[in-house]
């Protein structure tokens, strides 16, 4: 697969958002053919894995090199519409938080122009070891802090 083809399944950079598309699958509905309500986690988590190896690390290597994983500490969602099967959507995912051992991020689950859902997530790093927190990796705290976006959309 050639890395054109590799980066466009990442979704693609758009200034300091993230932009990830994907498809609703029957699998992801419930039996009325709507999203069921935990699958917009699994969306926006798959979107920060597509941002993070578009942005060159993946959970694995950051994991292998750095000792440390990246963990969910908190998390809200408003849901303010319902996808449905078969619906294009895309996960817009903005770096509004860059803390010593967290990052933070606002995820907008799309169908075109229309907010479908709206989560704020906050990570928190920690060493794989020891199980607490520990310091982001210099690597990714430059990373990241290319794309940190504070502004209220």
């Amino acid at each position: 697969m050639g890395q054109d083809t590799h980066d466009a399944l990442l979704g693609y950079m758009d200034g300091k958002r993230h932009i990830y598309p994907l498809v609703v699958f029957y699998e992801d509905t419930d039996a009325g053919g709507i999203v069921y309500h935990a699958n917009y986690l699994a969306f926006a988590e798959r979107a920060r894995s597509a941002m993070l190896n578009l942005l060159g690390f993946t959970n694995r290597n950051v994991a292998e090199r750095h000792k440390v994983a990246i963990a969910v500490r908190h998390c809200t969602l408003d849901f303010r519409r319902a996808a449905q099967l078969e619906d294009r959507l895309t996960v817009e995912t903005r770096v509004i938080k860059l803390g010593g051992a967290s990052l933070g991020y606002e995820q907008k689950i799309m169908r075109g122009e229309e907010e479908l859902v709206v989560i704020e997530i906050y990570l928190a790093c920690m060493s794989l070891e020891e199980l607490r927190a520990q310091r982001l990796p210099e690597e990714l705290r430059t990373v990241f802090s290319r794309y940190l976006d504070v502004n209220k959309d």
